[in-house]
């Protein structure tokens, strides 16, 4: 697809609309796909004709099950993957066909692929090195990259000398060091234990803040997505289900798969249309005025602050409701109870 034609035709909504562009002077997007393909074989698409802006300076999070699309979406921003159909645009300037050394992005990927003979300094310093920078000049840029990702205390150490959390900063350093104008991050935190996920959250995003360049984070934990998203990408079969903040996404599903996948939510029938209810939202016992359903206890889960009840209704259809931990002690319902769920219909978000 010729780039004049992808732009004219632009980006479609999750509603299915197409949107038309209004040029404007100088670039309000760090990353733009325009009816982006990729097809394996005439059967098989990893991607399927998806559209989406990144707004400069975000941190962007594509989210989904797996097989989805989101790494094949993240290889091809990177020039790893090539694209079957559509263009891609990094700040304004075409990108689709150009090798990964010449797109203004770089890469961490999700094993970190440190050189085991090489110190975390000089795992920095590497691409510099290989740009001919004199070594003085590499030397100290890598210790000022150190120093953001605050591992400079442990320069000289070699990656088998340092711990997961403390390789996944060096590599950072290591694709930041290029100056990118996108960095691409392939499951960076898949392989922490949750505490350290949980540091390492609030590091990427203190450093994306800090240099004020765009993120675009592969991952298929909702925790993750939700906490770290300025704008949060939803995929499902190789297609965009819903983009926008992690706020709007939470709140207003723009459908079903949505809803579940998200968490949180329940998907139910109410006068005739598909809706969701936020689990927060409903509270176990019959009460005036509320809608309600009745269901079998199937889960309790205890989780400090609030406790889960997880049900199945009498429809079949899979409820939960969350709870503070004084509301659910005060009925205390147990695994097998039957209980009544009521929720305002004012909570009910209608599906598309």
């Amino acid at each position: 697809m010729q780039l004049k034609k992808a732009r004219e035709i632009d980006e479609t909504t999750h509603t299915g609309r197409p949107k038309i562009r209004q040029v404007t002077q100088g670039h309000r997007f760090d990353v733009e796909l325009v009816r982006v393909t990729k097809s394996y074989n005439a059967k098989s698409k990893a991607v399927d004709d998806i559209s989406l802006r990144i707004p400069r300076s975000s941190y962007c999070c594509l989210l989904g099950p797996s097989g989805c699309g989101k790494s094949t979406t993240l290889r091809m921003l990177a020039g790893h993957e090539e694209v079957t159909d559509g263009a891609i645009l990094i700040q304004d300037t075409e990108i689709t066909t150009l090798p990964p050394v010449d797109r203004g992005t770089s890469m961490m990927f999700q094993d970190y692929a440190l050189f085991p003979h090489l110190s975390a300094l000089d795992n920095v310093a590497f691409s510099l090195k290989v740009r001919k920078v004199s070594k003085a000049e590499r030397d100290r840029q890598a210790r000022e990259y150190l120093e953001l990702v605050q591992m400079d205390h442990l320069a000289n150490r070699l990656p088998n000398e340092l711990s997961g959390g403390q390789q996944q900063r060096v590599a950072l350093a290591r694709s930041l060091i290029t100056r990118p104008k996108v960095l691409l991050l392939d499951e960076p935190l898949s392989a922490l234990d949750p505490f350290l996920r949980t540091r390492m959250r609030a590091e990427l995003k203190r450093i994306q803040k800090e240099l004020g360049i765009t993120f675009v984070h592969v991952t298929h934990s909702q925790e993750e997505a939700m906490a770290l998203s300025d704008i949060m990408v939803v995929m499902n079969d190789a297609k965009i289900m819903q983009a926008g903040p992690a706020r709007e996404v939470f709140e207003t599903p723009a459908n079903a798969f949505v809803a579940r996948f998200i968490g949180g939510h329940n998907v139910l029938m109410s006068e005739g249309r598909e809706v969701s209810v936020r689990a927060d939202a409903c509270r176990i016992g019959a009460m005036p005025g509320m809608r309600g359903a009745s269901g079998t206890v199937t889960m309790v889960e205890y989780k400090g602050p609030f406790v889960q009840v997880s049900m199945t209704s009498d429809t079949g259809d899979d409820l939960t409701a969350t709870m503070t931990d004084a509301e659910y002690f005060a009925a205390a319902p147990q695994i097998g109870d039957t209980v009544a769920v009521s929720w305002d219909p004012k909570a009910e978000h209608v599906l598309s």
